[in-house]
């Protein structure tokens, strides 16, 4: 929705999509995952997540749908009708995001790493597709609206395809059934779901469940304690890359030679940087692990705000360009070294606790950043 931020600025042009609808995500995001977060012990983790992949097909679905319905010819019902799906996003966001992160934070860093690599190609895909629709139909009658169509109904089908793989693949891959079994034999009624969708009977674990069943493990509320300082380093993380990213990108850099292209060339270089960042800390001598070190490099991120200010009223647009490739950069190096140093040395039931609180701090940072956006609208009619 946010690389679609051009389609969307010509057809709402007075209600400032790009951040209206990121600032509608994020209340049921946060709510959701809260009340998720705080009994993640007593939810069945597989169902969780599987409503999470349906309501994203689902609210995806919704998009074109109602573009199609209105002939494209924006207003506010239709505008309203986005809203709503955007919400359901965030609803689901808060069901799949904290799910895998809780149920792969008690397996192999790798894992996680490679999740919110994933998450970050997205982005990179999305920017890339979003590209070849745009100058695909550029030429033709109502083009851009048509790219936008062709862009929404391809997504659909990525979604489509995450709802197929995480029901019926993933339960049946041996790795990934091996860590559950460790998992359930620490004491995890959340993974006893998954184990049965892959095949396993559970007779054979009914002994060591009953005698983990009150298995001594940390509160979250100790488990939060114990990582405030990550917790505030992945929350400072994303309230500063939101602050900027999309909205500052899509509306406060001016007009340049690229046209209608500026934005989404702009958000493209993000996602690029965001997506090669979060495979550098599988290089261990390149893996920041000090909980102060990545404090106070979360900290520093902050200098980026006059540099954007500074470069959008002032510089040329490579300048601009290589400020959003270290943006994203920066933002995906610490998000992937913050959430595989958390995990360490707790058990599968505690890491699976701390990674749902972990992508709280996360969606509270963008909430916070989403928010501080609209700072950047003072003196321009506000």
């Amino acid at each position: 929705m946010l690389t679609i931020e051009d389609y969307y600025s010509s057809l709402f042009p007075n209600y400032h999509p790009t951040r209206v609808l990121v600032l509608v995500y994020q209340p049921f995001a946060l709510l959701t995952l809260t009340i998720l977060a705080w009994n993640e012990a007593r939810i069945n983790t597989r169902l969780r997540i599987l409503v999470g992949y349906c309501l994203f097909f689902l609210s995806s679905l919704l998009i074109p749908v109602l573009d199609l319905r209105t002939s494209g010819h924006g207003g506010i019902g239709h505008f309203l009708g986005i809203c709503i799906a955007s919400a359901l996003f965030g609803v689901a966001d808060a069901h799949v995001q904290g799910g895998m992160a809780g149920d792969l934070s008690y397996m192999r860093h790798e894992f996680l790493q490679s999740f919110f690599a994933g998450v970050a190609a997205s982005g990179t895909i999305t920017s890339i597709l979003r590209i070849v629709t745009k100058a695909a139909f550029q030429a033709s009658e109502d083009g851009l609206r048509k790219g936008a169509l062709t862009f929404f109904f391809i997504s659909t089908c990525f979604v489509l395809g995450c709802v197929l793989l995480y029901a019926f693949v993933f339960p049946h891959i041996e790795v990934i059934k091996y860590y559950r079994l460790e998992a359930a034999s620490q004491g995890s009624k959340t993974v006893v779901a998954d184990l049965a969708a892959g095949g396993l009977t559970l007779e054979s674990l009914k002994q060591d469940l009953e005698f983990h069943k009150e298995v001594n493990r940390l509160s979250t509320f100790q488990l939060l304690m114990q990582n405030v300082d990550l917790a505030a380093a992945l929350f400072l993380t994303y309230a500063l890359t939101l602050s900027i990213f999309p909205g500052f990108l899509a509306e406060d850099t001016g007009m340049h030679k690229l046209g209608s292209w500026y934005a989404v060339i702009l958000i493209a270089m993000f996602n690029v940087g965001d997506f090669l960042a979060r495979y550098i800390p599988l290089i261990e001598n390149m893996k920041l692990e000090s909980r102060w070190g990545l404090l106070v490099a979360a900290c520093s991120r902050f200098l980026f705000i006059p540099c954007f200010y500074f470069t959008a009223k002032y510089g040329a647009q490579g300048w601009m360009l290589l400020l959003c490739i270290f943006l994203g950069l920066s933002n995906g190096y610490l998000t992937v070294c913050i959430l595989v140093t958390a995990p360490k040395g707790y058990k599968g039931p505690e890491q699976n606790s701390l990674g749902n609180l972990l992508v709280l701090s996360l969606l509270l940072g963008v909430f916070a950043g989403v928010t501080l956006d609209w700072l950047w609208l003072i003196g321009k009619g506000w």
